[in-house]
């Protein structure tokens, strides 16, 4: 089985409050992007990689991420679109055509447990459709646009979505193309495959799986990758 890996990296990164884009920002001396795709690589489930990143950085992540740091298998370096979903898409039409498995994970990930990875291909490839996840374990509140509780949701039923998420090729274009000709934006792939109607198997994610969104992720995701090992 063919496994293609979608890396999602053409947000602006605005919360970041920096002019550099966000997947070029050092983690420990080292660009974003590159940390999460050497993560990656480490999983040895992914045959080929395709990168989206900001419309008119293509070259500099050729030199500074994928020659720099010696990544293996891009096969694509693709500029993105305005929104994430945009930039998935794009990343679909330069899927290599011997594609099996697609599987898609933000780059601002870089510290997702190779288990994790592995593990999501494992249930895509078993199912269709995957993705990491963790359980909620805070109290949450469904508001109204007033601002006032409607209900409080059932804990034990919820769970937060991550990425990776994985999918049969056919399938993730399929729900792509109906979320777009029917004006759908989703959150993330998921939502877009379970308005088909279509199963999507949950993995146990992990909370060291974070994103970087804020300043101070940054200084999070150090001490996590110090503490695997990785500093």
């Amino acid at each position: 089985m063919h496994v293609t890996a979608v890396i999602p990296a053409a947000g602006a990164g605005v919360r970041m409050g920096r002019t550099v884009p966000k997947p070029f920002l050092p983690l420990g001396g080292i660009p974003l992007l590159a940390r999460t795709l050497l993560r990656l690589a480490r999983s040895q489930v992914i045959d080929a990689y395709i990168l989206v990143v900001p419309p008119g950085t293509e070259e500099a992540c050729a030199q500074s991420v994928v020659a720099a740091y010696r990544v293996p298998v891009v096969a694509r370096i693709v500029p993105g679109g305005p929104v994430r979903q945009a930039s998935v898409w794009a990343g679909l039409q330069a899927l290599p055509s011997g594609t099996d498995l697609v599987l898609v994970h933000d780059a601002a990930r870089p510290c997702v447990p190779v288990s994790v990875v592995q593990a999501t291909v494992e249930a895509a490839a078993r199912d269709g459709a995957a993705v990491a996840a963790i359980p909620a374990t805070e109290t949450v509140k469904e508001a109204g646009a007033d601002g006032r509780v409607l209900r409080t949701l059932p804990r034990e039923t919820l769970w937060i979505a991550q990425t990776p998420q994985a999918f049969a090729r056919a399938l993730l274009l399929e729900a792509h193309a109906a979320a777009a000709a029917d004006g759908f934006v989703g959150t993330d792939d998921a939502a877009l495959v379970e308005r088909l109607g279509r199963p999507v198997t949950l993995v146990p994610g992990s909370a060291e799986n974070i994103k970087v969104t804020h300043p101070a992720d940054l200084e999070v995701a150090a001490r996590l990758l110090a503490a695997q090992g990785e500093g």
